[in-house]
Parts: structure tokens; sequence; C-alpha cells
């Protein structure tokens, strides 16, 4: 099929996990169905940038021609500033609530949704150091923090975005940086850990399943004699 490629069971998991933390206005039952009239993509959006979105532009609907319409304006109004772009065929397909169509299109919505808040949050900054002349402003350092804990920003590129930084602040921000290299580090061993352990109980989980089930049979065949 043409348009995004399927994702691995761990993506969709991933997937699934960062819209669960997403606030939208309706319960989440079924994926395929809830996002195939768009509202719901309009509202993943709206919650990353409000200023976005305006949502009662899109109409919750059972007509597909209504739910065509919410995906033609979305693709116009809210995702050519993301840089993104559902394809024609793809967005009948996610009307007509086709299974496994909408997953990718999230996926791939997710990242330039990523890159946006980066960029954004780079241009911040960027604003912060021309505009304010005050460089020792603990607000400034604070931001500066928060970015590189969001990006995983390398420590050699504190020079480089400002070369005028006081010495002192420098040192500083680049003890904090490593500081947050190291513990970002320890969340990602302790993250795959947990996710390793998941995996063995899941595994566990199934071979219970399995030996209930022969002896069910086992039972039953017991029965019949």
């Amino acid at each position: 099929s043409n348009g995004p490629k399927e994702l691995t069971e761990e993506e969709l998991q991933d997937l699934y996990a960062w819209i669960d933390k997403i606030p939208l206005s309706r319960p989440k039952r079924n994926i395929t169905r809830d996002f195939s009239d768009g509202v719901m993509a309009a509202e993943v959006v709206k919650h990353f940038f409000p200023k976005l979105v305006d949502l009662h532009n899109y109409i919750p609907a059972n007509s597909t021609q209504q739910k065509l319409s919410n995906w033609n304006l979305l693709n116009r109004k809210v995702f050519s500033k993301l840089n993104f772009l559902v394809p024609e065929e793809t967005g009948r397909r996610i009307v007509l609530s086709t299974a496994g169509v909408i997953e990718p299109v999230l996926s791939a919505l997710r990242d330039k949704i990523d890159k946006k808040l980066e960029h954004s949050a780079e241009n911040d900054l960027e604003y912060y150091d021309h505009n304010n002349q005050d460089k020792h402003h603990a607000g400034f350092v604070i931001k500066l923090l928060l970015s590189f804990l969001l990006f995983h920003s390398k420590p050699q590129q504190t020079a480089q975005l400002y070369p005028n930084m006081d010495p002192a602040l420098w040192l500083i921000l680049q003890e904090k940086e490593n500081a947050v290299l190291a513990l970002q580090e320890t969340v990602e061993i302790l993250q795959m850990k947990v996710n390793r352990l998941e995996h063995l109980v899941h595994l566990k989980d199934t071979r219970i399943e399995d030996l209930i089930r022969h002896l069910e049979t086992y039972k039953g065949k017991g029965k019949a004699q």
C-alpha cells in the first residue's frame, strides 16, 4: 500500500501510550473509528499548538462527506503549517475506518509535532538571548537547561549557540548539561529494563495460558472417556 510504512508492535505501543497522555473529548475505544472523522486528530495538534487549531471548524460526523471535509480542512489549515500532508487516498481509507491506516499517519504526525516543538523552543531561546541583557537571569538558565533536557542536545552545543556567554555561567551550564545527560542515560537504561521485564511477564502469561488450555483439553478428554 502507498502511504506511511506499517509500524512494529513496539512502535504501536509507543504511539498508543503517547495518545493516552493527550486529553481528548471522546473516550478512546477503537483508534480506527475514534479518529475516522478527523476531530480527534485536530484535538491532538491543538493540545501541542493551541493557536494552530480552531476546533469548532471540525464537526463530529458519521457521513463520509463530512469526514472527508474535516480531513481536507486539516490538511489545508493545520497540517500544512507542520509540513505534513495526509494523501487523498489515505484520507479516504481513514474515513472508511480501514484497519491499520490511521496509526502510521498519527506516528508521522507525531514526528512533525516533535520537530516543530523543538524548532519553536530553539526560537524562544534565540529571542531570549538577543533581547535580554541580563544573561545571569535564572529564567534564562532554566530555559536553556530545559531545552537540553527536552532535545537531548550534546554538551558542546552551548559554546556554539552562545559564543558571548559569560565564562562562569558557561561552566555552570556545562556541569548541569553533563548531569542532565547522565540522568537521561540512567532513565533510558531503566526504561529498557522495564521494557524487558514487561516482555518477560508477557511471555510468562502466554505460557500460563498455554498450559491452562492444555489442561482444559486434557480434562475434556478424560471426561469423554
